[in-house]
Parts: structure tokens; sequence; C-alpha cells
């Protein structure tokens, strides 16, 4: 039954066809801006949607009709008979088997073939046509199939399939209107829902064995194609060197460096941009808000819809419906806010909305970056090949040759590597290499390196070059290790063999990485932004409550926040767990910055610089932090920041998870809570050991 005998439903048009036919690429063309994540009930992979609108012009009356559907891209497949998670996903949405929008079949199907390649491509074309469902063949890439001398005979074509045949080229634009004209033709409100006929070009095949499927589509386009003979450019030199293992391992590490060094500096100025920006918003509501308490009367209605305006921006972002009970929920935690003291509510706009906004679209500029350059590079057909080149390698400890750019790109924020995880077709593999990708140093991290080095090291550069280079090393040397260990333990399995076409080079589609680019920057907002600001006000609260009693008396400023960090909660907890870290050789206010720190690593800095007394102003001075830290003693005298603490220190952040918007992409990206969790625990166990280890050996050693 079509999706649309809901009359209340917009017709649900489904794009398909197989990877490398420039199908997401149509998708973005026909949608434009308009595209977004779907979530569909039992679906954990994305599909992207939009709602667009087709038309055509009535014969008789030759007046413009136009009507909306729901456009839906489903992934890559090569074949209904699927062989891995995204392709089921499109087999069975397909054949209306979700619940929700895809629980009935589709009103329309666009089957997306490549005119360079069009034998191979019909193959799903026809299983699909055996499904007795309204189908377009939408023929892509036909400016570069022109340029090869290939020419294609569209109404024969069509004739012989039976459905309509659509020349289009996504990248120029081409035929689009005709498309929708298409489809607009199958969807009309108008349309009587008969019974559709078998077609006639796979009839009596329901079941045939796939080589019969080959031979069919063979036949088809060899009975519709005119190739020009000598026209077209050979690449084929291009592959062997693209391939060879020594130039193409070098050509890839090339280019993936370059990408490397580019998200590090384009991204530099942006991110400045972003933290000032947010800095000035931090200091114009400052002073917005009043300087003097108000009476309560006027104090609560101001505090509490400023509140419920925050709420209601987050569930906007979140494409949140307000209900009953979201509303209610929204009403009264406004409420509890409006009752804070203005000095508390001033902390908790500025430090904890503000601030922690500020912590996630901070990473935005990176990620933007890496999926423009990732895109362009997909598109021109190179990325497939730098996967064949790293398939060797990467698959010895049991990780896949498309782990590779998601490992790179690690190096510079975990999140968009996690998020380019999605290339890797199994779900095994991306599941593994998900949950190793943190161990890979990233920039957060960095300010904490630096902040060691200089404490250890800080009169010998190459010492602190090394250290540095061993810290990037360990983190390698702990993701290779443990992949291997989930491939033969929680994950069992090897590493799929890479079994990938080599698409055709083609120019690549800045439109098209501009549009993927927008719409993998708005899910990354709306899914981890919304949550990581409920969880920076959690944070705020534990460090701000309970207060000091008023009868005490301090000195200093830098005294009393000392004795209130203590006081608070999360200084409690920082002493009830001191038994715990001081094998590690970390005292109570050490763990208080790692208790902060896994909100996000770099916070360990300004915490340090509050427990030791600078206040956050100091962790603008890092020579004056290390300086402080260093004069740090214990009880018994000896240093706080020994070598043995130091290291102790470092090892455990090069290991442990501690960064809350990894988290929440990991539990967004494998579709469970459980994963993210036990990705924390065992990263947390891991450096809990290895920091064991380092600080007792060290001690031993006399280095305490």
């Amino acid at each position: 039954m079509p999706a649309s005998d809901d009359v209340t439903a917009p017709p649900v048009v489904l794009l398909v066809g197989n990877p490398n036919v420039g199908k997401t690429s149509l998708f973005n063309a026909l949608a434009g801006m308009r595209a977004k994540t779907a979530n569909y009930p039992g679906i954990t992979v994305d599909l992207r949607k939009a709602m667009i609108h087709v038309a055509a012009v009535d014969k008789d009356s030759r007046c413009q009709a136009t009507n909306e559907i729901e456009l839906v891209d489903l992934p890559g497949l090569y074949s209904l008979e699927t062989a891995s998670p995204e392709e089921e996903v499109a087999a069975r949405s397909i054949r209306g088997e979700f619940r929700g929008e895809l629980s009935r079949l589709p009103d329309a199907v666009v089957v997306v073939v490549d005119a360079t390649n069009l034998a191979r491509t019909l193959v799903l074309a026809g299983e699909i046509l055996d499904q007795n469902l309204p189908t377009i063949i939408a023929v892509n890439l036909i400016d570069a199939a022109e340029a090869s001398g290939t020419e294609i005979q569209f109404e024969e074509l069509s004739e012989k399939l039976g459905c309509p045949v659509i020349p289009v080229s996504a990248r120029k634009a081409r035929g689009l209107g005709e498309l929708r004209e298409s489809i607009y033709e199958l969807t009309k409100p108008s349309k009587p829902q008969l019974p559709i006929a078998r077609q006639p070009c796979v009839a009596g095949c329901s079941g045939c064995p796939f080589a019969a499927r080959f031979e069919w589509a063979d036949g088809v386009a060899g009975a519709s194609v005119r190739q020009t003979p000598g026209k077209g450019v050979k690449l084929e030199w291009l592959d062997r060197l693209l391939t060879s293992r020594g130039i193409g391992l070098a050509a890839l590490l090339g280019v993936m460096l370059s990408v490397f060094f580019l998200i590090f500096s384009l991204a530099d100025v942006p991110m400045s941009a972003i933290e000032d920006g947010f800095g000035w918003a931090g200091e114009v509501v400052g002073n917005l808000l009043p300087t003097s308490p108000l009476s309560t009367l006027i104090w609560l209605p101001i505090a509490t819809g400023i509140s419920m305006s925050v709420f209601a921006l987050a569930y906007w972002l979140n494409e949140t419906k307000w209900t009953r009970t979201s509303t209610s929920i929204a009403a009264v935690t406004s409420l509890v806010i409006g009752c804070l003291p203005l000095e508390d509510f001033r902390s908790l706009a500025i430090d904890g909305v503000i601030g922690g906004v500020a912590g996630v679209v901070v990473f935005l500029p990176q990620i933007c970056i890496l999926f423009f350059f990732i895109t362009l590079l997909e598109d021109s057909g190179y990325m497939a090949r730098g996967a064949f080149v790293m398939e060797r390698l990467m698959r010895r400890v049991g990780l896949p040759g498309k782990a590779f750019v998601p490992m790179l790109s690690a190096h510079a924020c975990a999140i968009p590597g996690i998020m380019a995880a999605r290339t890797i077709e199994t779900w095994r593999d991306r599941l593994v290499t998900i949950l190793v990708l943190p161990l890979l140093t990233c920039s957060a991290r960095l300010p904490v390196y630096v902040m060691v080095a200089a404490l250890l090291f800080g009169d010998s550069p190459w010492k602190a070059s090394l250290m540095f280079a061993g810290a990037y090393l360990l983190g390698l040397l702990a993701a290779f290790s443990t992949a291997f260990l989930l491939k033969k333990t929680v994950v069992p399995g090897e590493a799929a063999p890479l079994v990938l076409e080599l698409p055709n080079y083609r120019m690549p589609s800045l439109r098209n990485a501009w549009f993927t680019t927008v719409e993998r920057a708005t899910v990354f907002l709306r899914g981890a932004g919304t949550t990581i600001l409920l969880i920076s006000v959690v944070l705020w609260a534990s460090a701000t409550y309970p207060k000091l009693p008023n009868d005490r008396t301090f000195s200093s400023d830098q005294e009393q926040a000392q004795a209130a960090l203590e006081y608070s909660m999360a200084g409690r907890v920082g002493q009830i767990v001191e038994p715990v870290f001081k094998p590690l050789g970390f005292d109570w206010k050490i763990d208080v910055g790692i208790i902060t720190s896994f909100a996000a690593r770099e916070v360990l800095v300004s915490t340090l610089s509050i427990v030791y007394g600078l206040g956050e102003d100091g962790a603008e001075e890092p020579a004056g932090l290390v300086e402080t830290l260093r004069r740090q003693r214990n009880p018994d005298g000896t240093l706080v920041f020994s070598t043995a603490t130091g290291l102790s220190l470092l090892v455990f952040f090069v290991l442990a998870m501690q960064c809350l918007p990894t988290q929440v992409v990991t539990k967004r990206e494998t579709g469970s809570w459980r994963w993210a969790i036990f990705q924390f625990v065992y990263m947390t166990v891991m450096a809990y050991v290895a920091a064991l280890i380092v600080y007792q050996s060290l001690a031993a050693a006399g280095y305490a």
C-alpha cells in the first residue's frame, strides 16, 4: 500500500542507487538547503530527507500544477539482497518494513544509475522494477558519458524498461526540471491508485540468479548505448600509481596531511573568532543584567522569562515538539532558575549557558573544513583509492582500510573523526573504529601536554619534544592494540575484506560539498549542542553549590574562591575520591581538575589555576601557572608535581575519555548509550592502570 494512502501525509519518494553514482549530489541538487537528517523509528543509520515541490504543466489547461513530496535519500546499495546494515536499511525502506513514514510502500522510487557504467548500475534498477513500484530511472553523469564518447538512446531505454528514463547531470543541474515533472506525474493527487502491472523487462525474473540479472542488464544497456571509439581520456596509468604500495602510500599521506594541515590552519581564525564572539556575548549579558539586587516581584519574571527563552531555543534547535510534559519541565526548571540570586544567575548565564554553548560551537570550524575537503575527495574518486592503499596495514590490527581517514582527522578532534567513520560500510568495523578514535591525541589535550612539559622539562626543549612525540605515539599504539583486542573479544571477527569499486575520476562539485558541509554541521549542532548545554549547567551547579557560610572571612578573593570550590559539591567529591587517585600521585586538588576535565580535557588548566590560587586569569599566563605548580608541596615537604606525578598525569590524559561532546556523538553514531558507556569505562580503566604503573615504577626509582 503506498505511503500516501494517508491523505494528510505528503507522498514519499525514495532516492535509490549504487554507491558512487552521484545519488547524494542529485539529492542536494533537488533539495538544496531544505535537506535535514531524518530520525525514523527503528533506524540507526542517518537518512536525509527534504520536503520539495515538484511541478508540471497541464497539457489541456496549460497551467502549472504543483505537489509537495518528501524526498528520502537512502544509503547506497548494490542489491536488495543486502550484505551491510546500511544496505539493509535501504532495502527494508523500499519494501516499507519500518515504522512511521516508512511503514508502507513508497509512492515512487527514483533509481539513479551511472551513464558511464550503465550495465552494472541497471542491475539494481531491475530488482526494484521487479517490486512493482512506480519507478523513474535517473541516468546521472551524462556530461561525463558525453565527454567519453558514450551516447545513450534514452527513448529506447525507456521502452525496454517500461518506465520513465530521465537524463540528468547533478553537478551541472541538467535535467532537473524534467525529473521533477516525472516525479509529479507519479505522485500527483488526482492520479488514480490502480494496480501496477509487472514490468515486462523483469517479468518472471523474481528470485532468479544474480548472474541472470547481470546478463539482462548487459543486454538492455548494450541495445541502448553507442560508443564513439577513441574519445575520452585514459587514466589507467594514474590508477597504477595511486594504488601502488610505494607511490600510492606516499601520495595518500601527502593528501591527508595536507587536509590535516588545512584543518588546523584554516580553523584557527574562525575558532578564535567564535571564542571572541562568545566572550563578547558574555560581556554584553553581564552588562545587560542588573548590577544590584532587585525585588523578587521584578526579578523573578525577568529571570524566568530568560530561562524559558533558552529552553525554546534549545527545543527549536533540536526540533523537539512542545508537549504537556516538556512544557511543564521547562516551566518548572525556569521557575527554579528564576529564584536564583542575581549573582548566581549572572554566573549561570555567562559561565554555564554561554560558556557551555561556546565549548561546543568552537569545534564547528574543524568539522566544517573536514567534511568539505573529504566530500571533495570523495566526489573526485580519490578516497576509494586511498582506502585500497591502506587496506593491508589497517587489517593487521583489525581495522578496515577506510578507518585511515577518521583516525587522521581525530588528531584534530575526535568528534569529526567519529562522524567521518560513517564512510565505513560494515557496522562491526565502524563500531571498532569509533570506540578507539578518542585514544588518538586531539587538540584539546595540547594545553595539558604543554603544562606538563613545562613543569617537567622546561629547561630542556629536546626532552619536552620527546615527551610530545611519546604522547602521540602512546595514543596511536593504544588505539591499534585496543582495536586488535576488541576484534578478538567484545566485537569478534576479522576486518571485512575491502571490496569496492574504483569510480571514474571526475571534477568534484563545490555545490555538493557545501550542502553536505552545512547538513553535517547542522546535525552536529542539534545533536550535541543541546545536550552539552544541559550538562554544562549541571557542572556549573556542582561547582557553585552549596555556598560557603556567611560568617567566614577571607584575606583575598583567590582564597575565597579556593574555599568556595572546596566547600562545593565538586570539591567534596574531589576529597572523597582522593583515596582512589592517591596511588597515581594525585592529591584532592588534582582530583577536582580530573573530575571537571571529564567534561572537556582543557578544563584541567583553568581548574588548577583556581584551586592553586591563581584564578581564571592565571590560565592566560602559562608561566605563572607553571611556576606556582612547581612550588606546591605535600604535607611531608615533597613536590606535588614530581616527575612521577607529572608523567602519570600525562599518561592518564592520553588514554582517558574526558570529553562529553565526544561521548554524545558516540551515542548518536552508534544509536545507543551502551557503547558510549563502554567506551568511557574501558578508556578510563586503561588510563588508570597505565598511570598507576607509571607512577609506582617511577616512585620506586626515586622520582616521586
